[in-house]
């Protein structure tokens, strides 16, 4: 069931208006609980079991930890938690990658004679696992430290790991975050839930009138870069950048704005990173509850940057290696997280350089605009790049997009008429950009105060019923999954 769908709009007025007649916390949450779990189930019946399994090993864990005045039990049980959640998310997720991985280390080293140990494993990836395997691990975590009670209520916790509007791809909701919203029923506020819907609007039109639209672009370039002028190949990398900025943010839109719906909140994920003006900046900014989970649960573990100097360097580039694995297993997901890894590095040590002392012919204003906008060029382009490894399918893929803007390769043409119309006319592409772009700007400089309720500015449903009637009149056609389904 995908959110841009008009089935997910009849399962969540369901939702909403069973959720409002209850005025008690139990019936509320078993019903919440119960819609989530049909929400899980419509994606793949069977692994609601892992959904449980996962949900029952850590509760019970979670107990275990705070009940024990033993130090070494303590350990014992988080290392249990730790191990359980990070091998289911191996096996289905990491199998077959480790596995190929292995074999060719074989056949390199001249221990096998061909580099593969048979056919792949027919593993199906659990939809949303990297998502709630991440959040249960936290919980038992911060029980550990002493930072949350144990949940000693079933529901609330099962409510907690499968909540379906974060369920699949995030936000990821600390517990700290949502468990103590879920001992009391939420009063109804008409302010509240009309923010929530215009936020699940927004949500759709990023997702189906920017994202999807560009996906056209996008797919057929990076399936055959060598076909295409560098100017085309370059334009698809920053239609791909746009794309999986709206599509992301489309998803974590709605998925607020369902929370808001329903008396419940969740922590902001984007702060329009495209306006970043340094890398350490734009990962502030870009997907926040992953990067703020890595940084508390590896980074941090790892030592973060109280040692300094090079500890500080390799823990950023074990972080950012752990992250980019975190989101597929394929190499070239790896290699992006390095490539975000060693420009924070860079970053790290840049700013560990005394300053200049300025000179006194420029203004500082001045000096400080110039040193924002080289920030920011510099961040996008380093952003842009990881971005290729990010899309393409195979390292292969990567160095052949690299090597045509370059220029390096083959010079390919653009016309063919068996392609999508928007594929070879740029035009189309560019006034999509130029809207997401305007979007980006007006949006992060205070647009956000357009959308509110009539009373506070009169053009509110004018605006609404105008995005109503494009996403009718306007939405591509077929089904595009939200790229963040996959991780």
């Amino acid at each position: 069931m995908n959110f841009a769908q008009a089935e997910f709009a009849i399962f969540l007025f369901v939702v909403v208006a069973g959720t409002w007649l209850f005025r008690t916390p139990r019936p509320r949450h078993l019903w919440l609980l119960s819609a989530s779990y049909y929400f899980y189930a419509h994606w793949d019946w069977r692994f609601c079991g892992l959904l449980m399994l996962s949900t029952a090993v850590d509760y019970r864990l979670a107990l275990c930890i705070e009940s024990s005045n033993n130090q070494r039990y303590r350990r014992g049980w988080l290392l249990c938690s730790i191990v359980s959640n990070l091998s289911v998310l191996g096996f289905f997720k990491y199998a077959n990658f480790f596995r190929d991985t292995f074999a060719d280390f074989l056949f390199r080293t001249g221990f096998v004679d061909e580099p593969s140990l048979g056919p792949a494993w027919q593993i199906i990836l659990p939809v949303g696992v990297s998502f709630f395997t991440f959040q249960t691990l936290s919980y038992t975590v911060d029980v550990y430290r002493g930072k949350l009670a144990a949940c000693r209520s079933v529901t609330k916790f099962a409510l907690y790991v499968a909540f379906f509007p974060q369920l699949v791809a995030g936000p990821i909701v600390r517990a700290a975050q949502f468990l103590p919203q879920l001992e009391q029923v939420p009063t109804w506020n008409g302010r509240r839930f009309y923010a929530g819907l215009q936020q699940v609007l927004r949500g759709l039109v990023k997702k189906i009138l920017v994202a999807d639209w560009l996906a056209d672009t996008v797919d057929v370039v990076f399936a055959g870069p060598d076909l295409y002028t560098p100017g085309t190949v370059i334009l698809a990398v920053i239609a791909f950048a746009a794309q999986i900025y709206y599509d992301f943010s489309g998803y974590t839109d709605i998925a607020i704005g369902v929370a808001k719906i329903l008396g419940y909140r969740f922590p902001v994920n984007f702060r329009h990173p495209y306006c970043a003006t340094s890398i350490r900046d734009f990962w502030r900014r870009w997907h926040i509850t992953l990067s703020r989970w890595l940084r508390d649960y590896v980074f941090v573990p790892l030592g973060g940057s109280r040692c300094g100097g090079w500890t500080t360097r390799r823990n950023l580039m074990t972080t950012m290696g752990l992250g980019g694995l975190w989101h597929g297993a394929a190499m070239p997901f790896v290699v992006w997280g390095c490539w975000h890894g060693m420009a924070l590095v860079a970053f790290h040590m840049m700013k560990s350089v005394p300053a200049v002392v300025a000179d006194g012919k420029t203004s500082q204003p001045r000096r400080s605009r110039l040193r924002s906008f080289l920030g920011w060029l510099a961040t996008m382009m380093v952003v842009l790049i990881g971005w290729v490894l990010f899309r393409a399918p195979d390292m292969e893929t990567a160095g052949l997009i690299f090597s045509t803007i370059l220029g390096l390769g083959a010079i390919g043409t653009v016309g063919d008429s068996s392609l999508p119309a928007i594929a070879w006319y740029p035009p189309v592409t560019i006034g999509l950009l130029m809207v997401a772009l305007a979007e980006h700007i007006v949006w992060a400089s205070g647009g956000r105060r357009w959308m509110r309720l009539p009373a506070d500015r009169w053009f509110s449903p004018v605006v609404t019923t105008v995005l109503i009637w494009l996403l009718l009149i306007a939405s591509p056609a077929g089904y595009r999954p939200f790229v963040y389904f996959q991780f």
